[in-house]
C-alpha cells in the first residue's frame, strides 16, 4: 500500500511531493486515512527554519482528523470503546511517556519530559515513519489518545480542536473566567477566536478583542465578542482607557495574549485590573526579551502571570466539546482548504496571514 506525503527537505523551499510505501504496523497501531490537516502557524515557523525542534525530512502536521483504515490487535479511544475500520477519528497531537515525574506526580503530561507531537518531533526516517498529517495516511503510535468524532461534522472543521483549540481550553484552565468578567484577547487568529468561544460559554460579561486584520476580527466578533478594537485604527492609550471604560477603571479581569507579540503583552500588563491575569498563550517560539517593572507591574498589582504550554487530553476533549455544540459559527474559521499537492501554497497564504484558518484535504 501506498501513502502520498508533503515532505519538509529543505527550510524555505518547496515541499516534496513523495509516494511511499506504508509500512506494517506494530501491536496497538493505527492506520488512519486523513481526511483534514490543518495548517498552523507553527508550521509555517517549521518551514522557515525558525523552531529548534525541526528535524528534516519531515511530515509536517499535527493537527488531523481521519478514518481508521486498520488497527493492528486491539486499540481503544479515550472512553474504552474499540476502534473499527472506517470510523473517523481526531487524535491528541501529542504523545507522552505515562511514567515521568510530570506524568506520575504533577499530573501536567503537557509537561512530560519524554513528550512528542505528531509532525514537529520526528523524522520521516523513525517510527511511526508516517509521522506527520501532510499525507493521504498516518500511522498512530499505540499510546496516542484517540476521540471518536462526530460523523455529521465537517471534519475540517474539527481540525483546530488537537491545537489551537485544546492549547486555548489549557489557558482557560489555568487562569479560568467566570460569569461577570470582563476578558480582553490580543490577537484574532485562530487561537484568538476559541479564546473568544472559551470566554462566551463561561458566562463573562465584556469580550474585547484587539487585532489588525478586519476579517478575523469580524469573526471573533461571530463568535461572540461584544468590542473590536482595531490596533491600526487606535494607539495603545485609547484602547486602555476603552477597556477602564467597560470596567469602571478597574482593567480586565482576564487578558489573554493569543498574538506573540512582545508589544502587546507589554500594553497587556497595563490593562488588566489589580489581581487579575494576564494568560501567555501566544507564544510557540522565541520571540526575544521584554522588560518592565515587576514591582509597578507585577508585585503592586498581585498580578497572575501565567506561560501556557500545549495541552492535554482533557483540552482536545473540551476543545472537540466546544466546536460540537456551535458548528455553525466554528465552520466560518476555516476560509481556505488547498489538496496536498498545494502544501506549500498553504504555508504561503497562512504566513502572509491570508488565512484565518487554512486546511489541507489530502
Amino acid at each position: 500500500m501506498k501513502a502520498q506525503i508533503a515532505l519538509l527537505e529543505e527550510f524555505n523551499q518547496t515541499l516534496a511531493i513523495r509516494d511511499i510505501d506504508v509500512p506494517p504496523l506494530e501491536p496497538g497501531q493505527v492506520l488512519v486515512q486523513v481526511e483534514a490537516a490543518g495548517v498552523c502557524g507553527s508550521d509555517v515557523h517549521m518551514w522557515r527554519g525558525k523552531d529548534p525542534r525541526t528535524p528534516r525530512p519531515i511530515i509536517l502536521g499535527h493537527e488531523g482528523v481521519g478514518r481508521v483504515v486498520e488497527v493492528a490487535g486491539e486499540k481503544r479511544d479515550v472512553d474504552g470503546v474499540p476502534l473499527r475500520p472506517s470510523e473517523r477519528v481526531l487524535w491528541n497531537r501529542g504523545v507522552t511517556c505515562g511514567t515521568c515525574y510530570y506524568c506520575t506526580v504533577v499530573k501536567e503530561s503537557s509537561l512530560c519530559t519524554g513528550r512528542w507531537v505528531y509532525g514537529i518531533y520526528r523524522s520521516i526516517h523513525e517510527p511511526t515513519f508516517l509521522n506527520g498529517c501532510y499525507a493521504t495516511h498516518i500511522i498512530l503510535d499505540a499510546r496516542t489518545d484517540i476521540f471518536h468524532a462526530d460523523e455529521a461534522l465537517d471534519p475540517a472543521v474539527l481540525v483546530p480542536a488537537s491545537c489551537s483549540g485544546a492549547t486555548t481550553a489549557h489557558a482557560f484552565e489555568l487562569t479560568p473566567a467566570v460569569v461577570g468578567d470582563t476578558v480582553l484577547i490580543y490577537g484574532p487568529g485562530p487561537v484568538g477566536a476559541f479564546a473568544v468561544a472559551f470566554a462566551r460559554a463561561s458566562g463573562v460579561r465584556h469580550i474585547v478583542v484587539i487585532g489588525g486584520t478586519p476579517q478575523r476580527l469580524a469573526l471573533c466578533e461571530q463568535l461572540g465578542a461584544t468590542l473590536i478594537l482595531n490596533r491600526h485604527q487606535t494607539d495603545a492609550e485609547a484602547r486602555r482607557e476603552a477597556v477602564l471604560d467597560l470596567t469602571h477603571g478597574r482593567g480586565a479581569d482576564l487578558v489573554v495574549e493569543a498574538s506573540g507579540s512582545l508589544a502587546a503583552m507589554r500594553e497587556g500588563l497595563d490593562c488588566v485590573r489589580h489581581g487579575g491575569a494576564l494568560s501567555l498563550v501566544g507564544f510557540g517560539t522565541p520571540v526575544g526579551d521584554v522588560t518592565f517593572p515587576p514591582f509597578e507591574k507585577i508585585v503592586r498589582k498581585n498580578l497572575h502571570l501565567q506561560g501556557v504550554w500545549v495541552s492535554d487530553t482533557r483540552h482536545t476533549r473540551q476543545a472537540m466539546a466546544l466546536i460540537e455544540s456551535r458548528p455553525e459559527a466554528f465552520a466560518a474559521l476555516v476560509t481556505h482548504r488547498f489538496s496536498l499537492t498545494e502544501a506549500t501554497a498553504a504555508l504561503e497564504t497562512v504566513a502572509r496571514q491570508g488565512a484565518m484558518k487554512a486546511v489541507l484535504i489530502p
